[in-house]
């Protein structure tokens, strides 16, 4: 019997293999965060850094919103996936492109509106900065309606396994994002407008070369106006919110930062704060990258009730993902005035050991971050909405403004950079204190630690999992699942059918999606007795495979060809096939 181990190694390689393309992704905004800052230092100068800096909470506002429709579709597809239903995928997304254009319309007006007519002095009462801020809003606000939808088809390619495409539109927007500026601020002397205006014209680039692969006749997610759903709408956000609730309140914190910042260290701590921030940005791709693979494997995990899985992507966060962040933050805290430099050269000046401290302290912060996003993630997905919007309100706002506002007397700037590591350790404290909540005691397991209900998925002692790795193993596998159907009382028949089954579909992948190419493979079974029925579920990392192309398939020269395969699904009570995420996934009713 397998002992979790083998189950574990094929969710970490998965979640590894879907990593590095949705890295690339978080990176598209910290590149464009990264360029418009060394621009913004090297030829504007220290006003367009601070303008940069005001624009930050404006960019997570609009974030959170993007972050609802992500979160919340993201979610109920994986829903849909584990529970095999594609037309209700395919509402999802159309109805989500809709809103996602009505939001973007909203927010781009709003920013012209800010822009062109100077209202823009809640942010910052000096003349000079605020001039620099209303040109970049202005050239931000044509970037919008890119951004907004081109993050959602981001996240729907994901789903259809097209991560490449994905790749190339990143990509096409960082070169072209560059030759932009280049063009803008040093040739053309746009200063802040080209900023913006090169960021936003990338973005266009990017959501253009992604809208153009639903538009193939392979897609299996096509935009139709019939397809709206104003429940599907609902349900969307009513998920989505309190993930970007989160997001908001960020938003909200940097705003109150930022006063506190301007009040009491003046302009070079904005901007400081700002260089830091907007080059760490790039790093913190890693984390959002790491959080983007697992809500997908979160949400699958929960439609298809697999206990198993949904442990495994926690225990990948704390022994996999943790240990590369640290070793990442370490990096960091070494490189502090190699990265410093690339905004600021004299040593003497206070910005540049303001922004020392910040590629100092800032990354501490990062692995202790990456726990919290995964527990607000599980929240979100599984309905614990209390937990969510508690660790939303203090991670975004109280925490870090908090302690901030108590320390920035008595530390100056360095406040900041601690305030933001002491909240990750505020937020790691109130997960353990809630699962002391429910329990009355100190968790002792991951699934106290998670508050996985007693009831959800298969028990222990209701489901054995068998790891098949060639032809021999498939006959031991078979005389496993026997043996376990007739110690749950299930009648010979269909314990013999069981185990026939599982050989047969094993087998078949083992015999022939081992061989179409030269990688290893393995095989992951689950047999589970759950009201009086026993479910098999077969899943690989083969090339995609759908038994159900074969079963019709009967060849006049070779009777017993696609035989086995045949009978299964004669006989079987129901059989669904899915490719998720690349993998195989078979279940089998009996």
């Amino acid at each position: 019997m397998n002992n979790g181990k083998s189950d574990f190694k094929m969710t970490s390689a998965l979640l590894f293999r879907l990593l590095p393309i949705q890295v690339l992704l978080a990176m598209i905004g910290a590149v464009n965060g990264i360029v418009s800052s060394l621009f913004a230092s090297n030829f504007v100068g220290v006003d367009a850094m601070s303008a940069v800096g005001l624009y930050s909470p404006i960019n997570l506002l609009i974030g959170a919103f993007s972050t609802m429709l992500v979160g919340g579709s993201g979610i109920l597809c994986g829903r849909y996936m584990g529970r095999n239903e594609p037309e209700k995928m395919q509402g999802v997304f159309s109805t989500d492109l809709i809103f996602s254009v009505v939001l973007a319309v909203l927010f781009t007006v709003l920013l012209l509106i800010m822009g062109v007519f100077d209202l823009t002095g809640f942010f910052t009462q000096d003349e000079t900065i605020r001039r620099i801020f209303n040109s970049y809003l202005i050239g931000q606000a044509a970037g919008i309606l890119p951004f907004i939808v081109g993050n959602q088809l981001s996240a729907f390619l994901s789903l259809e396994n097209k991560n490449r495409r994905t790749t190339v539109a990143s990509l096409i927007y960082i070169g072209v994002n560059l030759l932009f500026n280049y063009l803008f601020v040093n040739l053309f002397r746009m200063e802040a407008l080209g900023l913006a205006l090169a960021s936003s014209l990338g973005m266009w680039v990017f959501c253009i070369v992604e809208a153009l692969y639903f538009l193939q006749p392979d897609a299996h997610l096509r935009f139709d106006l019939t397809d709206l759903h104003l429940h599907a709408g609902l349900e969307i956000a009513k998920i989505g919110i309190p993930g970007a609730a989160a997001t908001g309140y960020q938003a909200v914190r940097g705003i109150l930062v930022n006063k506190l910042v301007l009040a009491f260290v003046g302009g070079a701590g904005l901007s400081a704060f700002a260089a830091a921030n907007t080059l760490l940005g790039f790093v913190w791709a890693l984390p959002g990258g790491m959080l983007a693979v697992s809500r997908m494997l979160i949400s699958i995990s929960l439609g298809e009730e697999d206990r198993r899985t949904l442990k495994d992507v926690f225990m990948n966060m704390f022994f996999r993902f943790i240990p590369l962040m640290c070793a990442l933050v370490l990096l960091l805290i070494a490189l502090a005035e190699p990265l410093t430099r690339l905004y600021y050269r004299d040593p003497l000046d206070p910005v540049y050991q303001m922004t020392v401290w910040g590629f100092r302290i800032l990354p501490l912060c990062m692995p202790l971050s990456i726990v919290c996003m995964h527990f607000v993630c599980y929240g979100q997905a599984s309905g614990k909405q209390f937990l969510v919007h508690l660790l939303s309100i203090l991670d975004g706002v109280v925490f870090v403004a908090g302690f901030t506002a108590i320390l920035i007397r008595f530390i100056g700037m360095n406040s900041v950079y601690v305030a933001n590591v002491l909240n990750g350790i505020g937020c790691i404290a109130v997960i353990v204190l809630y699962a002391c909540f429910r329990y009355k005691r100190v968790p002792k397991t991951l699934d106290e630690l998670m508050v996985i209900p007693e009831n959800f998925g298969a028990a222990e002692e209701d489901r054995i999992d068998v790891t098949v790795r060639n032809m021999e193993e498939v006959v031991t596998v078979a005389e496993k699942v026997h043996a376990f159907c007739r110690k749950k009382g299930i009648d010979e028949r269909r314990a013999y059918f069981a185990g026939l089954f599982m050989e047969e579909m094993a087998g078949n992948v083992v015999g022939h999606g081992f061989l179409k190419d030269n990688k290893k493979h393995t095989v992951e079974t689950r047999t589970v007795y759950k009201d009086g029925s026993v479910i098999l579920r077969i899943k690989d990392d083969c090339i995609p495979f759908d038994p159900a192309e074969r079963k019709e398939i009967a060849d006049p020269d070779d009777a017993a060809k696609n035989i086995g395969i045949r009978m299964v699904y004669r006989m079987a009570r129901d059989i669904q096939y899915q490719n998720i995420l690349g993998l195989n996934v078979l279940t089998i009713r009996i």
